[in-house]
């Protein structure tokens, strides 16, 4: 069985459901995977009980490292901080690392009045993301833009 570690921001409403919302999608279209996320861990992430810095490290990095794929959930104004540090525990691991990015101010890429505002100062119609944490996962992985490009990503690295 292929072992995921899904690394996704989870501190709203907003972020559990949408985390939900994608890994139900994988398990649907991937029943023989194993998802960890990390929401998921009750007796970690319950945020009513106590868990200290070296517990969540120690529970969350020992998950990703034995897993077979490391999924990373870029969205957001930054990437969350603990996915980018899991980003980077997974590339110097060798786990395979797929990124979803699903901003949708990337699109356009070739509508020319919206390069010409790139001349413009602080005018950018894109948005942007940390390029040393898009370089780890594209040196060992790739990014993909919708959940169902993410599911047949999956199946390159199973």
């Amino acid at each position: 069985m292929t072992k995921i570690y899904f690394a996704a921001p989870l501190f709203s409403e907003a972020e559990t459901l949408y985390n939900d919302h994608v890994a139900k999608k994988i398990r649907l279209a991937h029943p023989d995977v194993d998802i960890f996320l990390p929401q998921e861990q009750g007796d970690i992430n319950d945020k009513e009980s106590y868990a200290d810095s070296k517990m969540i490290a120690k529970l969350d990095t020992d998950a990703l490292l034995e897993s077979d794929i490391l999924i990373a959930l870029l969205d957001g104004i930054n990437i969350d901080a603990g996915v980018a540090s899991e980003i980077g525990v997974a590339y110097q691991a060798g786990i395979p690392i797929v990124g979803l990015y699903t901003d949708s101010r990337q699109q356009g890429a070739t509508n020319q009045q919206k390069l010409d505002a790139l001349q413009d100062l602080a005018e950018s119609q894109f948005s942007y993301i940390n390029l040393y944490t898009i370089g780890l996962i594209k040196l060992n992985g790739q990014v993909v833009d919708t959940v169902d490009k993410l599911i047949t990503a999956l199946s390159e690295y199973k």
